[in-house]
């Protein structure tokens, strides 16, 4: 573990990695850490806090900039070792180490494009009547020390240097990664990094941490810590939930912001079945089975009116998903829930099962592909069993005998991340803005005519939504509006301007954006 600038060898149950292509276990052990080394880190975070809060954005900037070129500098050795862990692909991690360094330098960017700290003044108007008004400059501020929860099914980029981490540190707040148990190798390698940066950049030892710990007590004990502010998570909504009631239990609650389960639904509206359904059928299949359908945007669901086009699509989708190879998942215990998942949808006596991908039996973990169909009527009878995410390459079609049935759908539905339209611009417009105005209270990302896997990180990218999607429909996890979870508004009144903290001070030292007036 690395505790601030120390190296700390636990002493608690012991993590190994498993190799997920083969199930072998490799080396080192990583001991897990105690409440004394959750209470370390934290007290740690708390110090550097009120160093750290003060560096100015350029500083911020310098600091992100220089972890991403300590992470690519770690070259095959870190690729290497993540694929281990894994079983992703090179190819796969590097391009996630491209978008790891990505962000971070598109959070030093916004660093000094300023916007995040939405300065306001409204100057003193003393001759004012009936009565004058003060001077008021409000600006916003990093909350505290973050607690970071690494993903399983990112190991870089939504890991112990991703972008929970980026926006935190951006906002100004120190951060302590708890690392996944199924990479721990990964992220030693990256805590590393990142941690170098915080030595090349003078900052205070206690802006980063990683620990570790299996179960959930590390995770738990960092939540319950009176120094912590605030949590980032990316998971299932199990753990996530529990982190909830963690937080809300404290005598002075946090935010959590957990993003945990979605199912993305697909529309196929009647213009582009008619246009275009074969293609599409094979066009889902690829986005189904990408990375064994392990992304938080896998498209879980497609809801189309009955017809011969819907027919046709099917066929495409069947053929497509049968001649799928089957993909190594990311852990045994992944691999085990979605083999148990597939199950209960099999077994479920309203669903039919339309096709299932290639077997390897001589391959490890391995995920086979499956696609279900149920009726509108059956899946309201039952929304909650048949609409439950399965993680990993699953998807279930419902046919509608009718547009109320769509809408009915919709109003069933969960929170979800995503939903997506295909549909014929000119044909299929009215049925889509109706529906595009129904989508948007219950997702965070309207997409039309593509497929929702991928993230584009940017300014204008929303990646939440609605419960269970996240635990606070406000936020985001990708692109810059995700530093906004990690800051607050703070007004001054009539405080001297040698007094007022740089942003809001006369003379703009920071030169940030400022409405005035």
């Amino acid at each position: 573990m690395l505790i601030g600038a120390a190296d700390v060898l636990g002493t608690q149950a012991v993590i190994r990695a498993v190799n997920p292509a083969t199930n072998q276990t490799l080396a080192p052990d990583f001991p897990g850490g105690t409440a004394a080394d959750v209470a370390r880190a934290s007290e740690l975070a708390d110090e550097a806090f009120h160093v750290y809060r003060q560096t100015s954005p350029e500083d911020r900037a310098t600091f992100l900039e220089r972890i991403a070129a300590n992470i690519e500098a770690l070259g095959d050795t870190l690729i290497n070792r993540a694929s281990e862990e894994s079983g992703l692909p090179l190819a796969r991690l590097q391009g996630e180490r491209g978008r790891t360094a990505g962000q971070l330098r598109l959070f030093a960017r916004e660093l000094r494009a300023g916007r995040w700290a939405d300065v306001r003044i409204n100057g003193a108007l003393p001759e004012r009547q009936p009565l004058p008004r003060a001077d008021l400059r409000l600006e916003y501020i990093p909350v505290g020390p973050v607690v970071v929860f690494g993903a399983s099914n990112f190991p870089l980029a939504f890991s112990v240097a991703g972008g929970d981490t980026a926006s935190a540190l951006a906002a100004g707040c120190p951060v302590i990664v708890k690392a996944h148990s199924a990479h721990p190798g990964t992220s030693e390698l990256v805590g590393r990094a990142v941690r170098a940066a915080v030595q090349e950049c003078g900052l205070p030892e206690g802006v980063f941490s990683l620990l570790f710990g299996s179960g959930s007590e590390v995770g738990q004990t960092l939540v319950k810590h009176p120094a912590i502010k605030a949590v980032g998570f990316t998971g299932s909504r199990n753990g996530g939930v529990a982190l909830m009631k963690t937080a809300a239990a404290r005598p002075e609650p946090i935010p959590v912001y957990a993003e945990m389960s979605s199912i993305n639904p697909v529309f196929l509206l009647p213009g582009a079945l008619t246009q275009r359904a074969q293609a599409l059928g094979a066009g889902f299949v690829q986005s189904l089975t990408m990375g064994a359908g392990q992304f938080c945007t896998n498209p879980g669901l497609i809801i189309a009116l009955r017809s011969p086009e819907l027919d046709t699509f099917l066929e495409s989708a069947r053929q497509a998903v049968e001649q799928a190879a089957s993909a190594t998942m990311l852990t045994p215990g992944i691999h085990g829930a979605y083999e148990s998942g597939v199950a209960q949808l099999t077994a479920h006596p309203a669903i039919q099962t339309l096709a299932r991908g290639q077997r390897n039996p001589s391959a490890s973990n391995q995920c086979q592909a499956a696609l279900f169909k149920t009726g509108a009527a059956d899946f309201l009878k039952d929304p909650h069993a048949l609409g439950v995410e399965v993680f990993g390459a699953s998807s279930l079609v419902i046919e509608c005998d009718d547009e109320a049935q769509v809408f009915a759908l919709i109003q069933h539905l969960e929170g979800q991340l995503t939903a997506t339209l295909w549909l014929d611009a000119d044909k299929d417009a009215d049925l889509a803005r109706r529906l595009i105005s129904r989508l948007a209270l219950k997702v965070g990302r309207i997409l039309a005519n593509g497929f929702p896997t991928g993230v584009e990180v940017c300014d204008a990218m929303v990646h939440g939504g609605p419960f269970p999607a996240t635990s606070d429909p406000r936020s985001t996890s990708v692109g810059t509006a995700a530093m906004l979870r990690f800051l607050r508004p703070v007004s001054y009144q009539d405080i001297p301007d040698a007094l007022l903290p740089p942003a809001l001070q006369r003379a703009n030292p920071w030169k940030l954006p400022r409405l005035e007036d």
